[in-house]
């Protein structure tokens, strides 16, 4: 099974984040903990913003990143690349992303750098 069959179960944890603007859910299967919010109905700069304060929460090398956005986050890509490997996948027009940290990162990720330039 693929990261992108699995869905949100309904009694997933309500992550709070301060300055996140869409809700974040947290929620685990198997052995691999969950990070999921949806800016697909959001504007520049919001799927930057949380992106980067959901990739901050990731702690450890069992906790995944799930992104569901309106298009491929272009301008988010390479900022996070060296440190994230990252799957995407288009499934029903809406572009999902899944934001794994790398054993061996090549860059460290600036979380404040949330400028759109894609």
């Amino acid at each position: 099974m693929s990261d992108f069959d699995i869905k949100r179960p309904d009694d997933a944890e309500e992550l709070k984040v301060e300055g996140q603007t869409v809700p974040f859910y947290k929620y685990k299967v198997g052995d691999t903990t969950y990070i999921e919010f949806d800016t697909s109905r959001c504007g520049p700069p919001e799927p930057m913003v949380n992106a980067m304060l959901a990739l901050k929460q990731i702690k450890d090398p069992n906790t995944k990143v799930h992104m569901i956005n309106h298009k491929k986050p272009m301008g988010l890509l390479p900022k996070v690349e060296g440190e994230y490997d990252i799957e995407d996948k288009e499934i029903d027009g809406v572009a999902h992303l899944i934001f794994t940290k790398k054993a061996n990162p090549t860059a460290k990720t600036d979380y404040n750098d949330t400028n759109c330039h894609g």
